[in-house]
């Protein structure tokens, strides 16, 4: 996506989903781990001490909010995380601080 252009603003069910995809531990980590840039699953395990079995289920979930994504070269896997939803997440919850301060509207 060009530097002009933008991504319609997300919308709350989809906050929800990076949000709870986020909110495991295991998940988090493997965040965080590919917040230095694209790993290859190999790498992955071994860092996070996890079975492939372990982290392929938790990639998958990252993958199916939007989070990640991956690429085959050859017989390995590698993942990166996708700044697009990261940036849209960020922007969401900017749109929550602006407003949280608001004062309450009488009752009626």
């Amino acid at each position: 996506m060009g530097a002009l252009e933008h991504n319609p603003p997300l919308q709350a069910r989809q906050a929800r989903q990076l949000l709870r995809a986020m909110a495991d531990p295991l998940r988090l980590q493997v965040i965080e781990a590919l917040g230095g840039g694209e790993r290859c699953v190999c790498d992955l395990t071994g860092e996070l001490g996890l079975a492939q079995s372990k982290l392929s289920f938790h990639l998958k979930v990252l993958r199916e909010a939007g989070l990640i994504e991956a690429r085959e070269q050859g017989r390995w896997i590698y993942y990166r995380l996708r700044s697009e939803a990261l940036q849209d997440l960020q922007h969401w919850l900017a749109g929550l601080a602006d407003r949280c301060d608001q004062p309450a509207r009488g009752c009626n």
